[in-house]
């Protein structure tokens, strides 16, 4: 039991971020509650460690000692001591010796590798990630007894401003969340201000050119060029810590993957695929990936644009993507409208349609949400690839299509 046992609420605890926050309140023996708008397999797994959970709105506790809210939750609390996810993780920061892990993509699968390495080392960390692993019951958070944290560190917002890590590990820096930042001069400013935080014996690391490809390639069990990167950072990281190499490579030749990084769901009758790609980059990077791991299949991808301030800003990025995809077809369908985000000037100049139109790629075609699993149903076929990919409410078509009712006979597969 912890010295005083709090009262710690969320809002917006049903947030990637935020639940795993919770869970380490939780396992600190405090009490947690919390309040979303929706309920998620999240909110589910928080119910059944112990949190108490309130579903359909934001409800600001008078009686908590603490109020941790998502950065997207609009917060009103009268004398209740409130800080926002991105402050009360700063805080747990600078107990830890911290290993934050950013980027504008790899982060979780980062994350995920220098954690699993750690733990095989018998270092026990402490782990806040942004995404569900297998490794750890398909969550998101790790309770360790040592002095390590690893964090999956997220640059929207400034958020990693108030993070005081011991080592930093930059994945890469490209153009992304231009809604906030605008241009990628300010991204690589804000990157730059979070190095600074770094303690005069810290450790920054980052690769140009990544060593034992060769090897990693050989042993991993997830694809594409982009793991055998991640892994050439965490192995790079391991050894900053004088773990041995025999222990990273063992770890990281049983890293199952990540929820939604290029998950593969099912491999019959056809291949489907997960994944959260929402950028050029990622998206390039799994396509390419499945590309290189069935040369010889036919690949189509379902792609949901998440944010339409991402989608107008990044759009000639989008349609150079689409336009040099390795797949046989590409289904886009309507963007993912992100609540309390958006500019409604540019919900008006920028929609899927127009991002098709601009691809101009005879294999690449748009359909409304409502018409995709139908299509879907009607057409795919025995052996061939489906990936759906966006980091908005697309993965509910997964479970539409793996659990579908539809004898299999009647589908073309």
């Amino acid at each position: 039991m912890p010295a005083k046992r709090l009262k710690v609420h969320f809002l917006g605890i049903g947030g990637i971020g935020v639940s795993a926050l919770a869970q380490y309140y939780l396992a600190k023996g405090h009490e947690v509650s919390g309040s979303d708008l929706v309920s998620s397999e999240i909110t589910e797994d928080l119910k059944k460690k112990g949190a108490k959970v309130t579903i359909g709105e934001n409800i600001t506790k008078k009686d908590a000692d603490l109020i941790i809210y998502s950065p997207a939750v609009s917060v009103h609390s009268a004398g209740v001591h409130t800080m926002s996810y991105p402050e009360a993780l700063g805080e747990l920061t600078k107990q830890y010796y911290t290993i934050a892990i950013c980027g504008t993509s790899g982060k979780s699968t980062t994350t995920a590798m220098i954690s699993l390495i750690l733990i095989k080392a018998g270092l026990d960390p402490t782990v806040i990630i942004g995404t569900k692993l297998k490794e750890f019951g398909d969550s998101n958070f790790r309770a360790g007894k040592s002095k390590y944290l690893v964090i999956e560190a997220d640059e929207h917002f400034g958020s990693f401003l108030n993070y005081w890590p011991k080592m930093i590990v930059i994945t890469n820096i490209e153009a992304d969340h231009l809604d906030y930042y605008k241009n990628i001069e300010n991204i690589k400013k804000a990157f730059n201000k979070f190095i600074s935080h770094l303690p005069e014996d810290g450790i920054l690391l980052g690769l140009r050119n990544p060593t034992d490809r060769t090897k990693l390639k050989k042993i991993l069990k997830v694809p594409g060029e982009h793991n055998v990167y991640d892994a050439s950072l965490a192995l790079a990281a391991a050894r900053t810590l004088n773990i041995p190499d025999k222990v990273s490579f063992k770890a990281l030749s049983e890293y199952k993957g990540a929820w939604r990084r290029f998950e593969i769901v099912q491999t019959k009758p056809f291949i489907l695929v997960s994944d959260y790609g929402h950028n050029p980059a990622k998206v390039t990077a799994a396509l390419k990936a499945a590309r290189e791991k069935w040369p010889k299949k036919e690949i189509w991808c379902v792609f949901q644009p998440h944010q339409y301030q991402r989608t107008y800003y990044l759009f000639k990025d989008f349609v150079k993507t689409f336009r040099q995809a390795p797949t046989d077809g590409i289904i886009i369908t309507d963007i993912y409208d992100v609540a309390g985000r958006e500019e409604r000037k540019i919900k008006k100049d920028v929609n899927s349609k127009k991002l098709v139109e601009a691809i101009a790629r005879e294999s690449v075609t748009y359909l409304p949400n409502r018409e995709v699993l139908p299509f879907l149903k009607k057409n795919l076929r025995r052996g061939q690839v489906l990936i759906i990919m966006g980091a908005g409410d697309i993965y509910k078509m997964v479970d539409a299509i793996s659990k579908s009712k539809i004898k299999k006979q009647k589908l073309k597969i």
